[in-house]
This record gives structure tokens, sequence and C-alpha cells, in this order.
């Protein structure tokens, strides 16, 4: 919240409004000039977010991936933009512990892991399709996964014999096509990031978070804040280089005579944020949490495709 900078009267977005954790402490520093817009896929946080919230007039509830914010955007806030966006990345603990859901390895369940149960398809019918090639790379590159091909192998020789279609059949898999004694050797279960690469593949999540944070540039009015808030390396240093990328000029080339004009629009603000040891020890799923934030330059002008 120090972090967004909240003004009594200003326009804000929460791009991931989950269960509103982050939206009650915003309508919480807004006065009644102020609007909170609040973003979701999931129908189950936008029935949520109208019961719990349904009478605040400062509230604009609008059930989308976070990838189409910038329409939103114009839509409720045309003039100059929002003040502030927030984005905390992932699945939400509600969505984690509801076992019809499908995302963890720890309940049965079956294996859906959508973020909106009624676009896209499952992760049962994807791994049904994946070729194996495809799923290696998937395992590897979004999961960080160095037994890829063990599992990738495993998963298809399954599948022949009949369809994977819960939470515990996968999870069950994972840990069998590990190598003898790396599961006892992990700090995490064996099937974590099998889950997290599915997850990601199935959910589109990390085209989804470049086109979000190019339109959360583009949204935010001069001043505003983007404060983004990740839990791996593969969403957060995507948030460092746009970033980054908006922040600072492209290193000059040998082949270019002259280095185009470059007009910063970013500024980063601050360090990367990490969980202290108290945060993380009454709230273990912090533990991998990182927090960047940005703020929009004043010369730099606003508005654009998105």
């Amino acid at each position: 919240m120090n972090a967004l900078n909240v003004r009594a009267d200003g326009t804000y977005l929460d791009a991931t409004f989950g269960r509103g954790g982050h939206a009650r402490l915003v309508l919480d520093r807004l006065g009644a000039r102020g609007l909170l817009i609040a973003l979701d896929a999931d129908p189950d946080a936008i029935a949520f977010g109208e019961r719990e919230f349904g009478g605040d007039a400062r509230l604009r509830l609008v059930r989308c991936n976070f990838r189409d914010l910038g329409a939103v955007v114009r839509d409720l806030a045309p003039q100059a933009g929002v003040d502030g966006i927030l984005m905390d990345l992932g699945v939400s603990s509600p969505q984690l512990d509801s076992p019809e859901r499908g995302f963890s390895f720890r309940h049965e369940g079956p294996l859906d892991m959508r973020l909106d149960p009624d676009t896209g398809v499952s992760a049962a019918d994807w791994l049904a399709e994946v070729d194996e090639a495809q799923l290696v790379k998937v395992l590897f590159e979004l999961g960080e996964e160095k037994f890829s091909r063990r599992i990738a192998r495993a998963i298809v020789e399954a599948r022949e014999a009949e369809p994977i279609r819960t939470t515990s059949a996968l999870a069950a898999l994972v840990e069998k096509a590990m190598p003898a004694g790396a599961a006892r050797a992990s700090r995490i279960h064996p099937a974590t990031r099998t889950f997290q690469a599915i997850r990601i593949a199935v959910n589109a999540e990390l085209d989804a978070l470049d086109e979000a944070l190019q339109a959360a540039i583009e949204s935010l009015a001069p001043g505003g804040r983007l404060v983004v808030i990740s839990f791996h390396s593969l969403e957060d240093r995507r948030v460092k280089r746009a970033i980054r990328e908006a922040a600072t000029a492209p290193p000059a080339s040998r082949r270019m005579p002259s280095a185009p004009s470059f007009s910063p629009r970013l500024k980063a603000i601050g360090k990367l944020v990490r969980p202290t040891e108290q945060e993380q020890s009454s709230n273990p799923r912090a533990r991998s949490a990182r927090m960047r934030v940005a703020e929009r330059l004043a010369d730099a002008p606003v508005g654009g495709s998105a």
C-alpha cells in the first residue's frame, strides 16, 4: 500500500482481485471521490466481490483477464489514466484450496487448472493431446524441472493406457518418474514444478503478463505507480525487463550511426522487496514473493494501443 501511494481522490486498478484483500486496503484509503477498478477472470472471485463489496459505489468489478486491462481503463477512466495499478500474480489461496479447481496436488480433484473455468481447455484435456517434445519444453522452461524428459515420457506412456483426469493421478505419476532419492532430497513436493508448468501453459500466463505489463504502462497517469508481486523467477524476470525497457534507453549498436531518440516512460522506485522472516513465518505462501515498483514519468505521453 505504501508503494501504491494511494490518494483519497485517485483512481486505482487492482488487476488481480482474488478475494479482495488488497482491494479492501485500497478502499480504506480512498475518499468518496476515489475509484477502484478491480479485475478477475475467475467468476467465483467476482461473485465474492459483489457479495462483500457490492454496496460500495467506489468499486467497479470487471470479469476479464488482466491482459485486457487497457480496454477497461479506456472505458472506465478515459481522461487521464489511473493513478496506480497493482498486480498480485499467480493463483489465489482460495483457488489453491478448492479441490474442484485442480490447481493443487495436495487435494484430490479434477485436473482443471483454468483461472477462468469457462474458457479454454482443462489441464486434463491439454495433457491428453500435447506432443511429448512440447511437454518436455513446457516442463523445462515453465517449471524449470530438470527431470522434464523423464516426467514427460511417464505421462505419455500413462495416457496411452488411460486418461490422466485427476490431480492425484498426475502427482503420483510425477513422483514415480523421479530418480530414486531425488524426491526425498527435494525441499518441495516432487510435483510442484510440473503443476506450475502445466498451469502456466494452460492459462498462457506469461503471454498474458507481458501484455498486461505493457497495457499497465500505457494506462498509468503521470506520477502513477505500478506495483507487481510475483512468485517465481519466470514472472519476476518479465516484470524486471518491462520496467527496465520502459526506464532506460536500449544499448547503442555499432551498426547504427546514431541512437534513436528515447523518452523513458517509467522510473524504478526502490529495490526489489522480499518478505521478512516474520511474514514468511506467519504466511508461508509469501516465502517466494517478490515485489517491484515503478512510477510513470510525467514527460511521457499517456495513451496509445494496449
